[in-house]
Formats: C-alpha cells, sequence, structure tokens
C-alpha cells in the first residue's frame, strides 16, 4: 500500500492508524528472518504513537498525508530514546538524548516509526553485508544483496512492510538500493534536507532522503521534510517538455546488456551532452570522502579496531593515507567541477542514466564478471552514483524494467540545483 493509499483510506474512514501499523509490524516481524531489514523493533510506542494519531483525526486534526501513516528509519539516523547503532559495535549501546532534525519532520508531519533499519556498517559499504548484525537481503532474490549502505531501508519498502523510509547517501547509498530493490530513492540538492542528527560520513558530501514505492510518495515525504515546499505531481497539470540529455561517455560505458538496453528504452529521444571528466569528478569524490570519514572515525579506531568490520577498516586506514594537503587540492577542484557541471544545464533540463551498471550481486561476492572481466562490486556500485554527491545536484533513481531473471534495472535522473520539484515531475512521468 502506497501512502497516498493510505490516507485515502483513513479520509474515507476504511482504516486506522492502529491498524495500519499493527499491519506493518505483523510483516516486519513475520519477514525479519527472511530479508533481516530491522536491527530494533519500536512495537510499544508504535502503537503508542498511532493511537494518539488516530485520537487527532477523530478531533478532526490531520497533520498532512502522512498522518498516522507507518515508516521507519535508517539506523544512522538519532532517535531520542531509542538506540542508534550505525551499524556498528561501536555505538550497539547509544541512545541518543534528542532525534535527528529529519525524524522531527516526520514526527511534525504525523507520521509513525516502527523502528530503526539494518545498513552496511558506519555507512561506508554498497552490500549491507553487516558483520555485527547480520547480512540484509535483497525482497526480489534473498541470496543477493540489497544495496547500501541504506540496505534495510530499500528491503522494508521493497518487500512491502512500509510504504516509506528514510536513508542516507553519501555516494549514493539511497540511489544504490532503491536501484537493486526496484523501488524509488530521492538524493535532494546537497543541504536541501537536514542531516543534523545523523551520523556523519562524508560531511561535505552526506545526504538524507525517503525511499518509496513510487515518485509520489517520495515527493510527499519531501514536502514533510523540506517546510513550506510543494513537490508532488499534480495529475492535472499541463504536461511540461523537458529536454532530457544522455550522457554517452562514462555512464553508457561498460555496462551489463540488459542494464544498458532497459535505460535506453526509457532515454528514447533525449539528446546527446557532453559532461566534464566524470572519471576525475570520482576521484575527486573519493578522496575527499576517504579523508573525511577518517577523521570522523579516528578516534574510535585507536582505540577499538577490533570493533571495525574488515571492509571498513580497509576504508579508513586508506582514508588516512592521504595527506591534508591532497584533501585541499580536492576541495578547490571540486569548485572548478560544480562551476563546469552548471553549463550543461544551459542545454538539458534533466539527465537519464542507469543507476547501476549492472544487477545486485549475490551475498558475499566481492568481486563480479562484467562483459568477461572481473569488477569491483563496491566500485561498480557506486560509479554512477558518487559524482553527484560531489557537485551537489539532486538525483532520484526509479524502476525501469527488470533482467530476465527477474532483478530490477534502476534509471538515474539528475537535475539542477533545487530542481526537484521539474525532476520529480519527470520521473513521474517517465515512471507511468
Amino acid at each position: 500500500m502506497t501512502i497516498l493509499e493510505a490516507a485515502q483510506k483513513m479520509n474515507a474512514r476504511r482504516v486506522s492508524s492502529v491498524e495500519l501499523v499493527q499491519d506493518a509490524l505483523n510483516k516486519a516481524h513475520h519477514l525479519q528472518s527472511r530479508y533481516n531489514a530491522f536491527i530494533t523493533f519500536l512495537d510499544e510506542s508504535a502503537l503508542e504513537q498511532a493511537k494518539l494519531r488516530d485520537e487527532e483525526f477523530a478531533r478532526g486534526e490531520s497533520r498532512g498525508p502522512l498522518h498516522g501513516i507507518p515508516y521507519a528509519v535508517k539506523d544512522n539516523f538519532f532517535t531520542k530514546g531509542v538506540r542508534t547503532t550505525a551499524g556498528s559495535r561501536i555505538f550497539e549501546d547509544f541512545t541518543p538524548d534528542e532525534d535527528a532534525a529529519a525524524v522531527q519532520a516526520m514526527n511534525k508531519a504525523g507520521a509513525v516509526l516502527l523502528g530503526k533499519l539494518g545498513m552496511h556498517e558506519l555507512a561506508y559499504g554498497v552490500t549491507s553485508n553487516n558483520p555485527h548484525f547480520g547480512p540484509v537481503r535483497n525482497p526480489w532474490d534473498k541470496t543477493r544483496i540489497p544495496g547500501g549502505s541504506s540496505g534495510g531501508s530499500a528491503a522494508a519498502v521493497a518487500a512491502g512492510i512500509v510504504p516509506f523510509t528514510l536513508g542516507s547517501d553519501t555516494g549514493g547509498s539511497i540511489r544504490i538500493p532503491a536501484g537493486y530493490c526496484g523501488i524509488v530513492g530521492l538524493k535532494a540538492t546537497m543541504g536541501l534536507v537536514s542531516t543534523t542528527g545523523m551520523f556523519a560520513l562524508s560531511p561535505s558530501q552526506d545526504h538524507a532522503g525517503p525511499l518509496t514505492q513510487n515518485v509520489q510518495d517520495a515527493a510527499l515525504v519531501m514536502e514533510a521534510l523540506v517546510p513550506k515546499s510543494k513537490y508532488l505531481p499534480q495529475p492535472s497539470a499541463v504536461p511540461e517538455s523537458f529536454r532530457i540529455g544522455i550522457p554517452e561517455k562514462f555512464f553508457f560505458e561498460n555496462l551489463d546488456p540488459e542494464v544498458e538496453a532497459a535505460v535506453r528504452t526509457m532515454a528514447v529521444g533525449a539528446i546527446p551532452v557532453e559532461l566534464p571528466d566524470m572519471v576525475e569528478v570520482t576521484q575527486v569524490a573519493r578522496t575527499i570522502q576517504l579523508f573525511e570519514s577518517s577523521l570522523e572515525f579516528k578516534p574510535y579506531f585507536e582505540t577499538r579496531r577490533q570493533d571495525f568490520g574488515e571492509d571498513v577498516a580497509a576504508l579508513v586506514e586508506q582514508g588516512m593515507t592521504i595527506s591534508k594537503n591532497a584533501y585541499e587540492k580536492a576541495k578547490l577542484r571540486r569548485l572548478e567541477l560544480e562551476q563546469a557541471i552548471e553549463k550543461v544545464w544551459q542545454h538539458v533540463d534533466c539527465l537519464i542514466t542507469p543507476t547501476l551498471p549492472i544487477p545486485a550481486p549475490v551475498i558475499g561476492a566481492k568481486e563480479i564478471i562484467l562483459n568477461g572481466q572481473p569488477a569491483d562490486v563496491r566500485l561498480t556500485s557506486t560509479r554512477l552514483t558518487r559524482p553527484w554527491n560531489l557537485l551537489g545536484n539532486p538525483a532520484i533513481s526509479i524502476p525501469c524494467g527488470r533482467t530476465r531473471s527477474d532483478l530490477p534495472i534502476g534509471a538515474q535522473l539528475i537535475a539542477p540545483m533545487c530542481a526537484e520539484a521539474s525532476l520529480l515531475r519527470l520521473s513521474a512521468r517517465l515512471s507511468i
């Protein structure tokens, strides 16, 4: 059930928040052994909140379309009085004193929090194969990864447990699991959605945003996350004429053939465009992330090295080899690249690319074979999403068909800064 469908049923008095929440909790517990989407359940508080939302509704008080709707949040968002682990042994008993800004926004909108979701350790990876809390599994094929780091956020939506979740995105961690799980994931313009009260990974590239079943629901969550915003595409609106650009270089190189075919079909009529050197953009983004992430984790790494998973520890150590001078040079180059990408929007309103070069790999795989050659799962998964964290543009992953083995394929749409409204309208049109 989507947010809109649930809201319509509540407005018609055909269902209560308590019923919606109880049903979602039942599904969550029933499917936990299959998908391992949750780290912490909040049954008692969720039902208490649902009862309050029903009482408000009975008095004629509605907080909007999210009123009484169940949701869940990635476990790197602070939740007052509820442990927030960031998928790490280091923080397994950490209990914040206040909610993250995004969680506060959901409270204000009347959404009901069911629990905290599984993720890649410290949000530093793409598999959600967590050494401390177990692997999150893809609802399309439980032998495969859901993507990461917001793996539980995508799995909970794809499995139909909740209509929406919140996730974080530093190199693709909303869009990657959305693409692997066949749902919608939106990374808004850098800084538009507050990351206050969210565990930092690379502060200058961290984003927060929604994962949903469809584009309309993503727009509704964005309206709650960004005060006084209007993002919901209106069916009665006169269709706009969008100039869609397709960057052949980099984004359409070395793809799984089924992925390329699906995205090219959606991109029929798009205008070929030239972008700045995306290989360099990716390198600059990785330099900044590795340096900043190592700064974040260094105090814990020096005293609790044994509590880090192998893959995350390797990345922290790699970041420690990057000099302050290299980091400062990368930041300066970032400014130049941001200016260069702005020129693209003189010619097109939006770009379309694959979200991922490949369908979801199997759990535990570090390499896959892509077009006859070995390819690293982490680097391959982030290759097409990472540039937009550095550049800051809004980017969304929407479903774009499935492979012959029934695995989801995602298309990524990118827009100019603060153009979320038009991005969502175009995404809704292409999703039909």
